[in-house]
């Protein structure tokens, strides 16, 4: 397994933004795509965005065109920019590299990270 780091976490109020960061050793050279999931205690993990080996990308249905994933290739970086954040968005997320039938080495899903807090008060 390679760890990865998932850092920008914090707590902000209801209207906020943060920039959630997962830097993947090697993530480029195996032309990995990228998950986002989140977790709340008690709920089951969420499906949040996805960058695929392609360049393409998708959002869960509650983003509404609130969060923007994108990636620093040379820093082997993927990024989740969000903005006006909810008290609902309060979660634990965390990345996850992954290959589908738009690329990717197998290698790619054999990271694995701690997750970043993130807190949204009312």
């Amino acid at each position: 397994q390679v760890q990865l780091t998932e850092s920008g976490g914090g707590s902000v109020q209801a209207g906020g933004s943060l920039r959630l960061s997962c830097t993947a050793p090697g993530f480029t050279a195996k032309s990995c795509g990228l998950d986002w999931y989140r977790q709340s205690p008690g709920y089951v993990r969420e499906w949040v965005a996805s960058l695929e080996p392609d360049g393409r990308t998708d959002y869960g249905n509650f983003v509404k065109g609130r969060f923007t994933i994108s990636k620093d290739s040379d820093k082997d970086t993927v990024f989740l920019q969000m903005n006006n954040l909810e008290p609902g968005d309060t979660a634990t997320y965390s990345c996850h590299p992954m290959a589908s039938s738009s690329g990717g080495s197998p290698e790619c899903f054999d990271y694995r990270g701690q997750g970043t807090q993130v807190t949204v008060s009312s």
